[in-house]
């Protein structure tokens, strides 16, 4: 008798999905990285363009306010460390023309200075932030850069004009004269009031030093 045979086993499939391996991909690893190097490329960048800058406005100034600087830091920074903290920043800006308040000061520390570092491991160490010469150089070229030429003739005024009378008399003139080591005659003196005293009154006032200083 003839019958059909069946499998005593059932059927399975084994299609191709069977061991297929997971395909692999550079997708976000590989982004990551390329993202952090483009990153690092861009911060490169910035920095060539500041440092560029910045030697760009150095060379604005004249020798003479470069050199300033640089003593005015050489001078104040008292442990000679090439870094200054808050109070010798405070002085070396005043000794330059720049009385800030302390909140400017801060501010400047906090963005151009660095944290010092601990000079005894065996002690706690509070760091402070300190000010490095390059970044000194930096920040009192943008000041001198953005001042108004005024502020400094008036300063300089100020200086002549001994107790705030707001007019410069033949007696100031004789004692700058003397503090700096001129020898100048009274004659000589008396005649530079008589030159720049446009309203008669025998001394020189703001607006006819800032003239003779602006023209």
């Amino acid at each position: 008798m003839a019958s059909s045979a069946q499998s005593a086993f059932p059927s399975r499939n084994y299609g191709t999905s069977l061991g297929k391996l997971p395909e692999r991909s550079m997708g976000p690893a590989f982004g990551s990285q390329q993202q952090r190097e483009n990153q690092r490329l861009e911060r490169e960048r910035e920095l060539l363009e500041r440092e560029r800058r910045e030697k760009e406005e150095q060379n604005q100034l004249s020798e003479e306010q470069r050199e300033e600087i640089k003593e005015a830091f050489t001078l104040f920074d008292l442990d000679k460390d090439q870094k200054i903290d808050y109070h010798e920043l405070k002085v070396a800006m005043k000794a330059l023309g720049f009385d800030l308040p302390k909140a400017e000061i801060l501010s400047i520390l906090q963005s151009h200075g660095s944290p010092s570092e601990p000079t005894n491991p065996n002690l706690p160490h509070h760091p402070r932030l300190l000010l490095p010469l390059a970044q000194f150089q930096t920040v009192m070229t943008q000041k001198i850069l953005a001042r108004d030429p005024r502020d400094e003739i008036l300063r300089a005024f100020e200086l002549f004009d001994e107790g705030g009378k707001g007019k410069i008399n033949l007696n100031d003139l004789r004692r700058v004269a003397r503090e700096l080591g001129e020898g100048l005659e009274e004659e000589e003196l008396a005649a530079m009031i008589d030159e720049f005293d446009l309203d008669g009154d025998g001394a020189i006032n703001r607006d006819e030093f800032l003239g003779i200083c602006l023209q």
